[in-house]
């Protein structure tokens, strides 16, 4: 898996997806196929046949990758919004509806040889189905309202990450406590033990 590719702890598939990669770059192919795969959009099996894609079908796997970065950017822009408490721009929101419209599909039962799973089945042929459940999810948080959003950003300023706030206060800082929180615990201790050092 690239180092690029974040631990999952947006809380939601869609913030997820805006915290997969780099922030300064679009995806790369291995990096969205190792998202779909580490979040359980596809499976193992279908994201090795998706690995061999940009060789059989370039074209294919090249548009796929634009639009998935693409859509990438306008999940964020939403996220920015609810973090302002605005509305998104409306490209931003085309950019969800329109995955919503082609992926029409529904979901089966299909058996990985140790467990029942729940796995989206396109009706159409294409692969655009591969952000048909990231769309979901961020229609489903726009759909939560933007004065009571649970979209946060890290409180550390060199993490930038996105999570959801699904905590009993609502007051929850960082992305990950094991990282960033512990992080910012000991920058504290040592601050202030320094700062007694010279008092003393």
């Amino acid at each position: 898996m690239p180092d690029t590719l974040i631990s999952l702890i947006g809380g939601r598939l869609a913030i997820d997806f805006a915290n997969a990669g780099s922030a300064t770059r679009p995806l790369s192919w291995e990096e969205l196929v190792f998202f779909l795969e580490a979040t359980r959009v596809i499976s193992q099996e279908r994201g090795a046949l998706l690995l061999e894609l940009p060789e059989n079908d370039p074209q294919s796997a090249q548009g796929l990758l634009q639009r998935a970065s693409s859509f990438r950017a306008s999940v964020r822009e939403i996220l920015r919004a609810l973090l302002r408490r605005t509305e998104p721009l409306p490209g931003a929101i085309e950019s969800v509806n329109d995955l919503l419209r082609v992926t029409e599909g529904h979901d089966e039962l299909r058996h990985d040889g140790k467990r029942w799973r729940i796995e989206f089945v396109a009706r159409e042929g294409g692969l655009e189905w591969l952000l048909a459940a990231i769309a979901r999810s961020a229609a489903e948080i726009l759909a939560e309202g933007i004065t009571d959003t649970h979209v946060r950003v890290c409180a550390n300023p060199e993490c930038g990450l996105y999570f959801y706030d699904a905590s009993r206060t609502s007051r929850r800082r960082w992305c990950a406590m094991a990282v960033c929180g512990n992080r910012h615990k000991v920058a504290s201790f040592a601050r202030k033990h320094a700062g007694e050092h010279r008092a003393g």
